[in-house]
């Protein structure tokens, strides 16, 4: 038995069990490479009674850290007190300490030799209470009696083995257990997450362990416990009686800033919480262990951290209290890319409740009056067993990307995507407020897109139409004018650093009118398309009708008819979808300027056997026929008005009889038919033949002057009344 005892089982398989003995001492080992059952460290002579006047040094090592002697529950009789009596002298517990110990002691280092930190001295009889767990791989163990004393004790016998729970910390160590953690340390271990233990070693009392989790700037930081227990504490090093022997405090800071405590568990009265994220605001957490006893084989609250690293970068102003919200401000950024949120960790919703991030884009029409938004990508993501298809994107419960505006206190849509596009989708806010808002599923908000870095949309915005644009919307009306730059603005700072602006302008047309565009005068500093263009859209289309550059300015002067049918409202009564009318260009004043006129033209229907329903003539729009087969005609305000409002078509010799006959009937309706004018072979609205022989009643000085009779008149009633007056009075 007592073989036994010292060499344990199969001691031929482990010949240095009981260490490597050091040439010229007496009691001295050394253990290398220590595993559980190949290491055993005794006293001399154990099972039997050690000798006095002893020095004894063992040295231990294992090949992977926190070095473990187990010392738990074996039978420890280390003792050298002196009695007058043998059979009456007290048993003592065992206890550490040089009081405790004056005679017969067992020191434990926490290193190589007795220069390293010294662990305990114990000394006593029974089952040792605790193990002891280094810090490192190597432990250094003495064990000394007095030269004088009784023959009555065993000494010790215990394994050597490691604790494991060690793992490789991704971030910088310095001291006992204090570490930085950072982002960039652990993107070098290309690891997605990192991870810390809770303290497995022996600590002296009053530990502190810090642990600074930091991010790089934009990013925040998220810790979890898989793993959370909370134990009594067993191998406590001094006593205390107070609550909260030990602790662990999160910080939402970089530092232990007792107002932005987050959670703090206590070995006396908290519960553990696992799989609870701990998110902090900015792009640190703090987190700190501390301990008032003390422990030889490490802390009572034993957990398994996880941290990572989100990068909570905004493309314009984060709004508080919310969970992912923007604002862009026209005066911080006037352009810019958008797309999802780059955090992820918006998607992992416990309570499985919608996820919503609403991006406002404000402005002041001082500044700008439109918002211009261009959807470029879309990438929901298509869930399985899921009955809502993308077909009606405003009611279904499906994900998506909304654009809406307010008009008259209620939300205006605009757009909706739930599925990916083709090509990218311009939307043009109406006044100076555009809503974006991403609306994802809360149950599979965290399966589909937590951790995934691909965007949900992408877009581009900008603020368009500044102060020199002028009004956005213009017409209906028979004919106008679009001035830039606006007259009303000039001597306004101009906005934007790049001196480049974009104007957008509504054209809206008449039911049943045809338009025609027609580039009266430009002059652009540059031959350059991008430093001056105007692009003319219809509704409905993507590419636009026209495009008037610097080197093309003289063919813009006779633009092709757009029909009502081109317009999209040949037959409807009401108002067509307006023509947008864009300008991009340099907005410095001076360099660029243009005037482009349009007219609402009436098209004459015709009859069942194709000839032109003359009878239409009558109303009062249709009393000019334009030259050429356009069959188009405009009121008679617009003849000779200084404008050219009707199409320079070409006339086909053809002809010649059907526009004689035209020119005829044009020249009766305007009275002013005689037999000069019957040579014309080409007639239009400011022909100088009909502008010079308009009848006097209908030149605007004729009426002027008969409204300054009638003036003249009235005063000189008035003195004749007032003169009168006088004279009675005196």
């Amino acid at each position: 038995m007592e073989v036994y005892l010292r060499y344990g089982q199969h001691p031929e398989l482990y010949p240095n069990r009981r260490g490597e003995v050091v040439q010229g001492a007496y009691c001295e080992r050394e253990f290398r490479d220590c595993r559980l059952q190949t290491c055993y460290v005794q006293s001399p002579a154990y099972p039997g009674l050690y000798p006095r006047a002893l020095k004894c040094r063992y040295r231990l090592h294992t090949r992977q850290p926190f070095i473990k002697l187990y010392l738990q529950n074996e039978h420890f009789a280390v003792d050298g007190q002196r009695c007058e009596n043998i059979m009456t002298c007290p048993m003592r517990e065992i206890g550490s300490g040089v009081e405790h110990c004056p005679y017969d002691w067992l020191a434990v280092y926490d290193g190589r030799d007795e220069h390293a930190s010294l662990i305990g001295r114990f000394c006593g009889m029974g089952k040792f209470p605790f193990s002891i767990i280094g810090t490192s791989q190597h432990m250094y163990v003495e064990f000394v009696t007095s030269p004088a004393g009784p023959l009555l004790n065993t000494g010790f016998h215990f394994n050597v083995g490691n604790w494991p729970g060690h793992v490789e910390t991704a971030g910088v160590k310095s001291g006992a257990c204090d570490w930085l953690l950072s982002s960039d340390a652990l993107r070098a271990t290309s690891a997605s997450e990192g991870i810390f233990l809770s303290v497995a070693h022996w600590y002296p009392p009053n530990t502190s362990c810090n642990y600074h989790i930091q991010g790089n700037e934009g990013e925040v930081v998220r810790l979890y416990f898989p793993s959370f227990r909370i134990n009594r504490i067993e191998a406590a090093i001094r006593k205390y009686e107070g609550d909260c022997a030990e602790s662990l405090t999160i910080y939402d800071s970089g530092r232990p800033d007792p107002a932005r405590i987050i959670k703090t568990f206590c070995d006396t009265f908290s519960r553990p919480m696992e799989k609870v994220d701990f998110v902090s605001t900015g792009r640190s957490l703090y987190v700190r262990f501390e301990s008032h006893t003390g422990s030889y084989s490490g802390s009572s609250l034993y957990y398994w951290a996880h941290y990572d690293f989100f990068n909570n970068t905004k493309f314009g102003d984060a709004v508080q209290n919310t969970l992912c919200d923007e604002v862009f401000y026209a005066w911080k950024y006037t352009r810019g890319k958008l797309r999802s949120p780059l955090n992820t960790l918006i998607y992992k919703r416990t309570a499985g409740s919608d996820v919503r991030c609403q991006y406002k884009f404000v402005t002041d029409k001082r500044l700008y009056a439109r918002v211009v938004v261009e959807v470029t990508s879309i990438s929901f993501k298509d869930l399985p067993y899921n009955m809502n298809s993308c077909t009606r994107c405003h009611e279904e419960r499906v994900d998506k990307l909304v654009v809406w505006e307010d008009r008259d206190k209620q939300q205006n849509h605009l757009a909706c995507f739930c599925d990916n596009i083709p090509r990218a989708v311009r939307v043009i806010s109406s006044g100076d407020q555009m809503n974006l808002e991403m609306i994802v599923q809360g149950q599979h908000a965290t399966g589909s897109y937590f951790k995934n870095t691909n965007p949900l949309f992408e877009a581009n915005y900008e603020f368009a139409h500044g102060p020199l644009c002028g009004p956005i919307t213009i017409g209906p009306s028979p004919d106008g004018e679009l001035v830039f730059p606006y007259r009303n603005a000039l001597g306004l700072p101009v906005s934007g650093e790049h001196k480049h602006d974009k104007c957008i302008w509504e054209l809206r047309v008449a039911s049943q009118r045809d338009l025609w565009l027609h580039l009266d005068k430009a002059r652009f500093s540059e031959r350059s398309c991008d430093q001056g263009r105007i692009e003319v859209y219809l509704a409905g289309r993507l590419e636009p009708r026209f495009i008037i550059c610097p080197d093309n300015t003289s063919l813009a002067r006779d633009l092709p008819i757009l029909s009502a049918a081109e317009l999209g409202a040949l037959d409807n009564e009401n108002e067509p979808l307006p023509v947008l009318i864009q300008y991009i260009g340099d907005n410095t004043p001076g360099r660029n300027a243009f005037r482009l006129v349009w007219t609402e033209l009436f098209h004459l229907p015709r009859n069942a056997d194709g000839t032109l329903a003359t009878s239409m003539l009558q109303g009062g729009d249709c009393d000019f026929r334009c030259p050429g087969d356009t069959s188009v005609c405009i009121p008679k305000h617009l003849v000779c008005n200084g404008i050219m409002n009707c199409p320079n078509v070409t006339v086909s010799l053809t002809n010649l009889d059907r526009i004689a006959q035209y020119i005829e009937e044009n020249l009766a309706r305007l009275g002013i038919y005689d037999d000069h004018l019957k040579t014309l072979t080409h007639l239009t609205d400011e022909s100088p033949e009909i502008c010079h022989r308009t009848p006097p009643e209908d030149l605007p000085y004729f009426k002027l002057l008969l409204i300054a009779a009638g003036l003249s008149l009235l005063l000189a009633i008035f003195l004749a009344i007032l003169c009168r007056m006088c004279r009675r009075k005196y």
